[in-house]
This record gives structure tokens, sequence and C-alpha cells, in this order.
């Protein structure tokens, strides 16, 4: 499910003459530093940093949340494992990966993330990037590896605890159906694969985080998308609309301008293609 911010959201003039709106275009490296920053102001994270444990899984989005945290530049490429890039679903060079990051109060361990898992509670925290949203606010994971990848080990323990599992995901990433799709995905169905063999794994009770999440949860204004896509350097763009007071869109577009012209990452090193 969406994570739920109707809390944090400026009630609205009834007529729309009487509020104030923008729109604004975020493209995907845009997204996920707003997204980021979104995570992070959530209080369950808030308070996982104070005083519990928050771990953080491999990801390109998930590399931005490290950054936040620490304050230091990563390279975000390598922070992944699974990656669609050059027109397949590829995977990094096992050996030049970064993470995961397992935080303990508030400061960096070098703990184990196993071992982190093993003495969860429902206080504790994991993040866990993810490659589709629906409208109902449920994900899915592209998982290749044939025990279910990061997401496999995890989510039986999360479940079982009643620890927070949040999933930051653009909305570049909207699909009609996680259900529907997820019977569609098998890593042993496809006679042709661009790439990897891969399924797509269903995660029905973790904390979507979009950037509407993000803008309303840091700002207090009411967002929308309302439209997707882009050429040029804008590919996978999602265009808003942002609604509330004066004071509050102001403070949702100074902070989309503040993270215009996020960098984008090169092709990490990747294991060889795989045409079937």
């Amino acid at each position: 499910m969406f994570y739920d911010t109707a809390p944090y959201r400026e009630k609205l003039e009834p007529v729309r003459e009487d509020r104030c709106i923008a729109i604004v275009v975020l493209n995907p490296y845009e997204s996920r530093r707003l997204i980021a920053k979104g995570v992070l102001a959530l209080p369950e994270v808030q308070r996982a940093l104070e005083s519990h444990l928050f771990v953080v899984s491999r990801g390109t989005t998930m590399a931005y949340i490290v950054e936040e945290l620490t304050g230091e530049t990563l390279q975000k490429e390598l922070c992944t494992a699974g990656i669609i890039t050059e027109g397949r679903l590829a995977s990094t060079v096992e050996a030049k990966r970064l993470g995961p990051w397992v935080f303990r109060n508030g400061k960096l361990s070098n703990e184990p993330p196993a071992q982190a898992l093993m003495s969860f509670t429902s206080k504790d925290v994991s993040v866990k990037g993810v490659n589709a949203v629906d409208p109902e606010g449920d994900v899915g994971v592209i998982a290749g590896d044939r025990l279910g990848g990061t997401i496999g080990s995890i989510w039986p323990v999360l479940a079982a605890r009643g620890s927070y599992l949040i999933a930051p995901v653009g909305m570049e990433k909207l699909i009609p159906s996680v259900k529907k799709a997820t019977f569609k995905t098998g890593q042993g169905i496809f006679k042709y694969v661009m790439g990897f063999r891969v399924a797509l794994m269903p995660v029905m009770d973790a904390l979507a985080v979009t950037e509407i999440q993000s803008l309303e949860m840091l700002t207090g204004v009411t967002a929308t998308h309302v439209a997707s896509g882009g050429v040029a350097g804008s590919e996978g763009s999602v265009t808003l609309v942002l609604e509330g007071s004066d004071g509050a869109v102001t403070r949702a577009v100074e902070l989309v301008k503040s993270i215009k012209g996020e960098p984008p990452f090169p092709i990490p090193p990747l294991e060889p293609a795989v045409w079937e």
C-alpha cells in the first residue's frame, strides 16, 4: 500500500481558483533524490534511526538514501545487484557491488545484514527498492536469483515479526496490476529472454513511497501524477501537479528546484549478457 500521507497534507480550498497550483517535472535521477529525502522523513524511519535498526538493501534509489544519511557520495551504479540497462535484464559484477548498509541507533555498522535481520523487532525498519508499483500501492521486485534474491530472504522475517518494510519507488515504474503481472513471470517459463531469467515477486505489505508521498510528507501539498515520459534525457520523467496554500506550494517548488540537475550515473560493469 502507499504510505498514508493524509495527516501531512494541508486541507485544500474548495474552489480551485483559491488554491495555489504548480506543475513540475522530475526525471528518474531527480525522483530518486526526492524519494530518498521523503523516506528519511517518515516517523517510523526517524524512530529507527534514533534507537533501533535501519537496514538499507542494495539498489540505486537505496544509494541516494545512504548518501542523504552519511553525506558521502557513492558510485550509485555499483550499489545494486540486478539492473535493467543496455536494453536487457542485467546483473552487476558481484565483486564490485556496494552495500547493503546497516544503521544501528543512527550509526553505520559493520554488522552483517543477515545478522541484523535476525534481531529485528516490530520497531525496526528495512528499506528495499522495487521494480513495479500499481495504483493500489502494491509493489513487485524482479528477482533473478533462484532463491528469490534479497526480497526472498528478508520478507518472511519482516512479515513474521511485524517489522516495517519501506519500498521507495518512482512513478516511472507504475504498472496496471502487480498481482496480474506476477502470474505472467517465472524464471522457468520463458522460451526467450533479453538478459537474465527473472520473476516478479509481489510484496503486498510494503509501504510504498513515491514522489507523491515524498512531496506531501515534506511540504504539505497535495500532489497528483498527471503525465509520464519524455525524450532526449527526460525519458522516464514524471509530471506532477501540486496544490495547496501559497506557502506549501512554494516550499514544494523550491524543493524540486533544489534537486533539478541531479546527475545521471554510468552503466556499471555487468555480468556477460545472456540472449536465449
